[in-house]
């Protein structure tokens, strides 16, 4: 059926930026059953949408939309159901959260200059799109109606590099405390030293005390035990009680698969530090002994087992990591990441979360600092939570995009809360494409590095 949206090009009309009434030749990217309009931003990002002849009136802004949206299954499958979509890129803002989230404003303004009005606008995107999408919620309320985070990081970004300077210290600490291995001060060698990183993990995982004091390090960061294969195929789910299963998942998150912790730990914090002007994590006062105890029992059990195997105190180590000096943040660093976005649970629209539980980007535990701060500020009865059960990185099939999105246009169009229990939604994935659905009932694990602690009013 894809094909149907593909093929020929006849009739296709591309409206150029600057003058979105004109017709011009037809673009070969843009689907058969779409207008398309693309052009520039003010600050020169890229946008493109595609508008399909039978509008529902809703229309999805996307962070990443501009760069190759128009060619996934997904829009194939939201035109097909009448929703306009599109969006902007990330190649000009970056980790400038805030002009992202302002872009996303003028992107929709540039689709209704040359659309029309949308009655539903919904800010929606993955991983960096989703942080942002939810950015869009609490920012432009008056001119979005709702909005569709997937696996965003939606403990903020103080909040979510917080938490990765936990993983990495406690690695450096007791497993690499006399080699190179930066924490923070990334150096420009990114390539470089993230091979360095995922080549020393591949060595301490063949160890017994290596292996240990990795699980330690991915229960204290909140780390999945469930990973990607090399392939990027997911292995199979640990039992709980399998000590070594939830460990080689630990591992596999952290050093494995096509996108592993430690390598986004790197490459990413580089970015940051360079924009920000320093470093804006820290971990002063933070009490690793105290996040353990918090961790999932599954990976508290798997630290104590193998620590037991492998000969090793675990009270030692973590006096180890508590006497180790603290990393410090550069105050300008961290107000640069506060302007992007704090999340503060402030919500005037509804929105409709979708995180991975798997995720070893975006973890699940930051979904639980989202919903809270929303609860603390009264703004429950606006959000809805659910989880896929899947590893890996925004690994979901179209259909359980697609779900979540038709879920919420429902709740725009009655002005109620459709079913979102996960029976409901794996049917509607199901029936979108085919493959089961992978929703699941779930509960996150308190977020360790919740920021603000405390809503701001």
């Amino acid at each position: 059926m894809r094909s149907r949206f593909w093929s020929g090009l006849a009739a296709v009309i591309v409206l150029a930026a600057g003058t979105p009434a004109a017709a011009h030749a037809a673009d070969s990217s843009c689907p058969v059953i779409a207008r398309c309009t693309d052009g520039q931003l003010t600050d020169g990002t890229p946008y493109t949408f595609a508008k399909p002849s039978r509008w529902n009136g809703a229309v999805l802004v996307d962070l990443d939309f501009a760069a190759g949206g128009l060619a996934s299954p997904l829009t194939a499958s939201l035109l097909e159901r009448g929703y306009a979509v599109g969006g902007t890129t990330r190649t000009i803002s970056s980790w400038n959260i805030a002009r992202a989230i302002d872009n996303q404003a003028e992107a929709l303004g540039r689709f209704e200059s040359a659309f029309g009005r949308a009655r539903y606008a919904i800010a929606e995107g993955r991983s960096m799109g989703g942080m942002v999408a939810a950015g869009v919620a609490q920012v432009y309320p008056g001119r979005f109606a709702a909005a569709v985070p997937m696996c965003g990081g939606l403990g903020g970004a103080v909040g979510q590099w917080n938490q990765k300077l936990d993983t990495v210290f406690t690695l450096k600490t007791l497993l690499f405390r006399d080699s190179a291995l930066p924490v923070t001060g990334i150096p420009a060698d990114v390539p470089g030293t993230r091979q360095q990183w995922l080549a020393a993990m591949s060595e301490a995982q063949v160890t017994a005390a290596g292996k240990a004091r990795i699980a330690l390090a991915a229960a204290i960061g909140q780390v999945p035990g469930w990973g990607l294969a090399a392939d990027g195929t997911p292995t199979p789910v640990p039992d709980a009680r399998d000590a070594d299963g939830v460990e080689q998942g630990m591992f596999l998150a952290l050093a494995g698969g096509p996108l592993p912790y430690l390598g986004q730990a790197v490459g990413s914090r580089r970015t940051i530090e360079q924009l920000a002007g320093g470093n804006p994590s820290w971990n002063t006062g933070v009490d690793y002994a105290r996040q353990l105890a918090s961790a999932a029992p599954e990976q508290r059990n798997a630290v104590h087992r193998l620590y037991s195997r492998a000969g090793l105190d675990l009270r030692a180590d973590l006096a180890r990591l508590a006497a180790e000096p603290r990393v410090a943040a550069d105050p300008a660093a961290v107000a640069y990441l506060e302007r992007g976005i704090v999340f503060t649970g402030e919500l005037r629209i509804p929105v409709l979360t979708v995180n991975g539980t798997g995720d070893q980007i975006s973890t699940v535990a930051q979904q639980q600092s989202y919903g809270a701060l929303v609860r603390e500020a009264g703004n429950a009865s606006l959000l809805r939570q659910t989880y896929v059960q899947t590893a890996g990185h925004c690994t979901y099939t179209t259909g359980e995009q697609q779900a979540a999105i038709d879920r919420m246009l429902t709740r725009l169009r009655t002005g109620h809360w459709p079913d979102t229990a996960p029976a409901t939604l794996n049917h509607l994935a199901t029936a979108a494409d085919g493959s089961p659905g992978r929703y699941v009932s779930y509960s996150p694990p308190q977020f360790n590095r919740r920021y603000p602690v405390e809503v701001r009013r």
